[in-house]
């Protein structure tokens, strides 16, 4: 039984969805900690960007600040640092190797890296790109918090110099996402920002099945996507959808696609929130694979896995409407098992406790 903590969070953002992943992430994790009884304070710098798109902006789960200045919100809330359970930085916190610096030098009870980002910071690091985290800072976590598990926990140890890791995969709120009694709008539908390394698997399981199957609909919701991609006539495009229409979208689909990074693809056991997002609502998955999704989604059973735009098109075409609903009600069985926001919270929580008491033990040693 863990007892109520009081964590304090510095994170990209938690008051705007536009453009990143974070806040979903975030969100569903502090309702979950909301839920369990802790506190949370999450820090969030003010950016000009995600100014007029706030989509959350007074949540009602945690205590919210927006700084612009990091030395007067630090000076601010120096006792409370101090104090808390735990002080945890986010991966793409703006200034971020300054705001790690300037916590370490306050000597919290226990200082923690969520890296939502992992096989992305690994490969910055690895050109020596140190926009949010400096590989010298690894080793000045007592816990580092992966949004990669398996093999990466042993990596981020063994080759990073990591004191502990420990897998927080990102996870959904149940009561924002389930199934709903709606008409079929489009037969394969993608959620995700624009980025060039995703495109050509976006290219091949999403566009050129649409080529070839000129009369069933396809939908690509994002922002960021280049004004000279041609896409088909039957791919409608949403530039932005809010985390409030997203239940609505998933429940639009036939089927859903799940479209990995390559750093994350490369590096396996990555789950992405909208994987889980679009299981809750028991709408079936086809993805590009990767190593450790059959660990959280059985192929066949609760996904399906497609490396070329063949794959898809069967999938489209030769898939009963039973069978296709039985995989949707399998993907949404196992994420509400062991991912949600509650259950991520109580994964973290146990963390916490367990690394500080290792942490007293070693001090007593």
């Amino acid at each position: 039984m863990t007892g109520k903590l009081d964590i304090v969070i510095f994170g990209l953002s938690l008051s705007s969805s536009w453009g990143n992943g974070h806040a979903t992430t975030f969100r569903a994790l502090l309702r979950g900690l909301a839920a369990e009884g802790h506190r949370v304070l999450f820090l969030e710098h003010d950016k000009p960007w995600y100014a007029p798109h706030r989509d959350l902006p007074d949540p009602d789960f945690c205590e919210f600040e927006l700084y612009d200045d990091l030395d007067a919100v630090i000076a601010r809330h120096r006792d409370r640092l101090r104090r808390a359970d735990a002080v945890i930085v986010g991966s793409y916190v703006p200034d971020g190797v300054r705001v790690i610096d300037r916590l370490h030098a306050l000597a919290p009870r226990l200082l923690a890296f969520y890296d939502i980002d992992t096989p992305v910071t690994l490969d910055k690091l690895d050109r020596g790109d140190e926009e949010y985290l400096a590989a010298r800072q690894i080793p000045l976590f007592d816990v580092y918090l992966s949004f990669s598990g398996g093999e990466v926990l042993t990596h981020l140890e063994r080759e990073r110099g990591a004191r502990a890791a420990r897998a927080l995969y990102c996870s959904f709120d149940p009561d924002g996402y389930g199934p709903l009694d709606l008409p079929v709008r489009w037969d394969l539908g993608y959620l995700g920002t624009y980025s060039p390394d995703r495109q050509p698997t976006l290219d091949a399981l999403l566009i050129e099945p649409a080529r070839r199957l000129p009369d069933r609909r396809f939908v690509v919701a994002g922002p960021g996507y280049p004004a000279d991609i041609d896409w088909p006539g039957n791919v409608d495009r949403i530039d932005h959808l809010p985390p409030a229409e997203h239940r609505e979208f998933y429940n639009a689909q036939r089927f859903t696609l799940n479209v990995t990074r390559d750093a994350m693809r490369r590096m396996g056991w990555s789950p992405s929130v909208r994987l889980f997002e679009a299981a809750a609502c028991a709408t079936p998955i086809i993805s590009d694979a990767w190593r450790g999704l059959d660990e959280i989604l059985p192929e066949g059973e609760a996904i399906l896995i497609a490396g070329q735009s063949d794959d898809v098109c069967r999938a489209l075409t030769g898939l009963s409407d039973a069978e296709r609903r039985a995989m949707g009600d399998a993907g949404r069985r196992h994420v509400l098992t062991a991912h949600t926001g509650r259950a991520r919270a109580r994964g973290l929580a146990h963390d916490i406790v367990s690394v500080r008491e290792g942490l007293r033990a070693g001090s007593e040693v």
